[in-house]
């Protein structure tokens, strides 16, 4: 196995934890009573946006040393682990605006 796709692999699977790691803490604070939603949130989000920017310098360096490997391989892991490293990161950013206009609006709520 190369090193593109060790790193396309690890990037896949950071960017899908990345993803899902909002929707399993609002499942966990559902489903379990000492859980708050809005203070999961405050941790979870944090963690996917993180976890999407590790998975994107992981889809970086499989791109890299796809580019520098002397034979051709298929360029579907590399492309796919980008993918999924950015909705990582979209997830995060987008958590964290989420949190960021409701505490806006508790703040102008006062």
């Amino acid at each position: 196995m190369t090193s593109s796709r060790r790193a396309a692999r690890a990037a896949i699977f950071l960017g899908a934890l990345a993803v899902a790691a909002i929707p399993v803490g609002v499942a966990a604070a559902q489903f379990t009573r000492g859980l708050r939603l809005l203070e999961t949130l405050y941790v979870v989000v944090p963690i996917a946006f993180v976890l999407g920017v590790l998975a994107v310098g992981s889809s970086r360096r499989a791109r890299f040393a796809l580019d520098r490997s002397v034979r051709s391989e298929r360029r579907g892991a590399v492309r796919a682990a980008r993918v999924v490293a950015w909705l990582g990161v979209y997830a995060g950013v987008t958590g964290a605006l989420a949190l960021g206009v409701y505490g806006l609006l508790r703040f102008a709520q006062t």
